[in-house]
This record gives structure tokens, sequence and C-alpha cells, in this order.
């Protein structure tokens, strides 16, 4: 496996990896769509920072699934929007900021990725999923996952607190 920097055109910052899997080279093609891929990620952040819904919704395939933090939050691309396009009509919106980003692509219409983001309210969080890219040969997001990554000398009292959580709700006739 081999990892490129991928470098931007302003100043030699570092953009992200790109891993291209079994070679032991990497195609010109190869770097240029994990920076369209890169560029779909940070139009989505840039979007939802922006509480911009037409923009938001763009970077995603037609049928894809956003995982969210909870257990409970899987949302098709349809139930995602019917929650979230209140909030964007009221200005609000969320955002995360990358501080660490791989892309893999896999071959010309598959990659995935994961990114370590920065939340004001959540901290340090993960994003993770898989970039499709369509007939019209548009790169989009076909599922993402955010978590929380937990530390795992904190990880054992999390896991209590969750299962009384849970118990608790269960309890109470919720889910």
């Amino acid at each position: 496996m081999l990892a490129l920097s991928a470098m931007s055109a302003c100043g030699g910052k570092e953009r992200g990896l790109v891993m291209v899997d079994g070679r032991s080279g990497f195609a010109v093609e190869d770097l240029r769509n994990a920076e369209r891929v890169e560029g779909v990620l940070d139009r989505l952040h840039a979007a939802a920072s922006a509480a911009d819904g037409s923009a938001y919704w763009a970077c995603y395939a037609p049928n894809a699934v956003f995982l969210g933090t909870d257990a409970s939050e899987r949302w098709t691309l349809e139930a995602f929007k019917a929650y979230a396009e209140p909030l964007f009509a009221k200005g609000r919106g969320w955002t995360y900021v990358k501080t660490q980003r791989t892309v893999t692509i896999q071959d010309e219409r598959t990659a995935w990725f994961d990114e370590l983001l920065e939340n004001a309210k959540y901290g340090t969080c993960r994003g993770s999923g898989v970039v499709v890219r369509g007939g019209d040969g548009v790169w989009r997001i076909a599922q993402y996952n955010l978590s929380v990554p937990v530390p795992n000398d904190l990880l054992e009292g999390f896991a209590v607190r969750i299962r009384e959580h849970e118990a608790a709700k269960k309890a109470a006739g919720g889910r």
C-alpha cells in the first residue's frame, strides 16, 4: 500500500493522505479523484456551516445514508432532509472543522474516507464513509458516519452509562 501526501496548490499545505491499495505506484487520475473526493467533503462541511441546504444535499448520492452519533440515527437522505431542512431554513447549521483526513481510492467509481473533525460542542469527532462516482462523473457521498471517538481509558465508564440510559429509556417505554 502506498500513501501519498496530497499537497494543495496554495502554500504546500497538507490536505490529507491518498491511499492507493494493491499497487506499487499510483496513477495521476487516482490523485485527481482523491482531490475530487476531498472537494466533496470540504463542500459538505462548508455548506453545513453556512446552513446552505441546496449545496449540502448536492454532496450526497440519491440513495445516501447518514449515520449519526446516536445509535438510533440511521437516516435515509429523505429523512435526514426532513430533519435538517427546518434548521437550515432558520439559518442554523453545524460546523465541523477537518483536522485530518485520509481518502482511499478503490477504483474509478468507489472511494472511502475517514476524517477527524473539531466541533465546538462535541470536541473531536470522526467522520467516515463511502463516496461513489455517478454516471455523470461526479463524486457524491453514499454513506456518512459521524461518531465521537471515546478514549479507551474512558470507554468502560461510558459503556456503563449508556447501558443505564438505554435501560431507563426502555423502562419508560422508549426504544
